[in-house]
């Protein structure tokens, strides 16, 4: 069953990938996208407030563009150490009370869900045909608690239509 999310509360917790130009321009300014390379500097000191959804979230461009220069084997390991390492600890030192949300423009285009397994997929060249298993990589495995957001406040839309803004999980492991 795939889960849905309509309310605004997301942004403040949690990790997102977002690829809505309207929901993120709700919540920063695009000064206050951080790029990839900043977030991992920032891992080492996280600072108190954050930019994005009044001072509860950070917004991080980049990822896409990463993944795409990496093999497969390459993005996944990176994906499950490097960056794993630093979502886990944006977690600890908010404590589960910010939110972490990458800006990924083309992920509408790229991310796939297997309907029988509630599995995400990233559309990647490199790891061939079936794509990279983003959301068991991201996610820990945790799919089944994984929110689509949708960008709108209709209980009926169609969760892989046009109100598809992006995937949300409450807390990773």
């Amino acid at each position: 069953m795939v889960r849905t999310r309509f309310n605004q509360g997301w942004p403040r917790r949690g990790i997102a990938l977002l690829w809505d130009a309207g929901v993120l321009s709700g919540l920063n300014t695009p000064d206050e996208v951080v790029s990839l390379r900043h977030f991992f500097a920032m891992a080492d000191d996280w600072p108190d407030e954050l930019p994005a959804a009044d001072g509860d979230a950070l917004v991080v461009a980049g990822l896409e563009g990463c993944l795409d220069v990496l093999d497969g084997e390459d993005a996944r390991w990176w994906l499950e150490t490097d960056l794993k390492e630093a979502l886990l600890s944006f977690q600890d030192f908010y404590q589960g009370q910010a939110g972490l949300i990458f800006w990924m423009p083309s992920g509408r285009n790229r991310i796939s869900m297997k309907g029988a397994s509630e599995s995400y997929y990233w559309r990647h060249r490199p790891s061939g045909q079936g794509g990279l298993p983003i959301g068991r990589l991201l996610f820990s495995g945790a799919e089944n608690e994984v929110e689509r957001l949708l960008n709108t406040d209709d209980p009926h839309a169609d969760y892989d239509g046009k109100h598809w803004a992006g995937l949300h999980h409450p807390r990773i492991s």
